[in-house]
């Protein structure tokens, strides 16, 4: 049976699209790479759910790529056994080909629209696009006001951080979990491990349960584990092993998350609303390490970050509402059997670089 993982490459945050598209792949060490371009509803979707179908069924590990913006769909689907990939590659997260043919590649779906009946409705494309525009943008400054109340909070927290009591306890940690050599030199896949979407927030967590079988998890409300996670990733990489760092949408210069598949090891973040729903291994409380003042100031700070962060996904929704509009208008336009049959030949290709 096929190893299947799910991930994010890009996320929605207070300061916009947070976009982690340039380090889907190591491009040094890729053999192929196709970059979807194409409308909505031109089939991109269903193009890499061909893709990720035919290779699962051949057995070969698959990673998904889901999208920040509908969590149904597919942004990216990753082979690395085979250093294979394809992603979308329109906005908001563009990606342009480093070394044509190459290495990346285009494959061009928009070929498949009706040109002609596409025009007729352009009234219509451009009015759902307007839509969904303004309720992103309309989104994101509600994000970020959550943000910065929840940034006030965080704030105050730290100050009464035990940091030394924590470092002295992830340093016993890791000199127990980190032994033996991985390699030569670690490499470090980026990834966001989930999002907040029209549905609220979504946590892929399965992915850690399937690469990870010994977990620890820190109890952290207040954004205290970043400094504790750079630590151990640095330690993991300079002993070699290969890790999936996973970053936080709000801020992707924080850790939250830190696999190492090699040894079945990760580190996990499990707040209100990140929860890490399985008995860990270990739990380290570094909530418990805080002797933070002014308790009702913090519970009155959550409250007004959740509800500005409500407000938040509600324009998500109209957003999505208003995409999916504009997809059904172009989907009576798009030839999806030719579509299929693309995929179905890239996939044969795939097929075909099996065991070289």
């Amino acid at each position: 049976m096929a190893i299947v993982t799910n991930f994010f490459a890009g996320a929605n945050s207070g300061e916009g699209f947070r976009d982690l598209f340039s380090q889907v792949v190591d491009l040094e060490d890729t053999y192929d790479l196709m970059v979807l371009k194409g409308g909505p509803g031109v089939g991109k979707n269903t193009f890499m759910r061909e893709i990720g179908r035919t290779m699962e069924a051949a057995g070969t590990p698959v990673e998904y790529l889901w999208c920040s913006g509908d969590p149904d769909s597919l942004d990216g689907v990753v082979l690395p056994e085979l250093r294979c990939a394809v992603v979308d590659g329109t906005s908001p997260h563009v990606v342009e080909p480093r070394y044509p043919a190459a290495v990346d590649r285009y494959v061009d779906l928009g070929r498949f629209y009706d040109l002609t009946a596409a025009k007729a409705s352009a009234a219509e494309v451009k009015a759902h696009t307007a839509a969904y525009q303004a309720a992103y943008a309309r989104a994101y400054r509600h994000l970020k006001a959550a943000r910065q109340v929840e940034l006030d909070a965080v704030g105050a927290v730290a100050k009464s951080f035990d940091s030394q009591r924590a470092r002295r306890r992830v340093e016993g940690i890791a000199s127990r979990e980190l032994r033996g050599r991985g390699g030569q030199r670690g490499r470090t896949t980026l990834r966001f491990l989930g999002s907040i979407t029209h549905r609220g927030y979504i946590w892929r967590f399965d992915s850690v349960d399937v690469l990870c079988p010994k977990v620890y998890a820190f109890a952290d409300s207040w954004e205290l584990a970043g400094e504790l996670l750079s630590y151990l990733h640095k330690a993991a990489v300079g002993r070699g092993w290969d890790t999936i760092l996973c970053l936080a949408p709000e801020d992707p210069s924080r850790p939250e998350h830190l696999l190492i598949p090699a040894l079945g090891l990760a580190f996990v973040t499990t707040r209100p609303g990140m929860e890490y729903e399985k008995r860990p291994y270990r739990r380290i409380r570094l909530d418990a390490m805080t002797e933070a003042d002014g308790r009702a100031r913090l519970r009155f700070q959550v409250r007004m970050a959740a509800l500005l962060r409500e407000e938040g996904i509600l324009a998500l929704r109209e957003a999505k509402t208003a995409h999916d509009a504009l997809e059904a208008v172009y989907n009576p336009y798009v030839d999806f059997d030719g579509v299929r049959a693309q995929a179905a030949l890239e996939a044969g290709r795939l097929l075909s670089w099996l065991g070289q």
